[in-house]
């Protein structure tokens, strides 16, 4: 990969991957009878619909935070911590999906690689701003 290439690449499989968990909410919502607009009442449905906000919401962060980091800090130890934000939301998807409880270690990998990007990112421009 050259250029921003492996950046660009993280971004639209992190958007890809949301998108998938879009559909995934639309087919539980058919599936468990829980019709538009309602996104209470049935706990199966409703994990499908946190799963989707919850990816949103850490998505919100992740992708500034991932172009930040990558183009100040490493570009590729921001697409490898890209990549694995990937796959932190699959275990996280899985986990929850299965059962509640089992969400915990995908947060916790979300949560501490966008820890990383953010501070990673401010303590370099902090740094080159002194």
């Amino acid at each position: 990969m050259y250029g921003s290439d492996g950046l660009e690449i993280v971004t639209l499989l992190a958007l890809l991957e949301y998108s998938i968990l879009g559909v995934m909410v639309g087919q539980a919502r058919s599936k468990y009878g829980v019709e538009a607009p309602a996104t209470t009442g049935n706990p199966d449905f409703e994990r499908y619909f946190r799963v989707h906000a919850n990816t949103l919401e850490s998505l919100i962060v992740f992708i500034p935070a991932l172009w930040i980091f990558s183009l100040s800090v490493n570009y590729h130890f921001g697409v490898a911590l890209g990549l694995l934000f990937v796959i932190a939301r699959i275990i996280y998807a899985s986990g929850y999906l299965s059962a509640p409880a089992r969400r915990a270690p995908g947060a916790i990998a979300t949560a501490a690689i966008n820890a990383i990007l953010v501070l990673g990112s401010l303590i370099s421009i902090a740094i080159r701003a002194l």
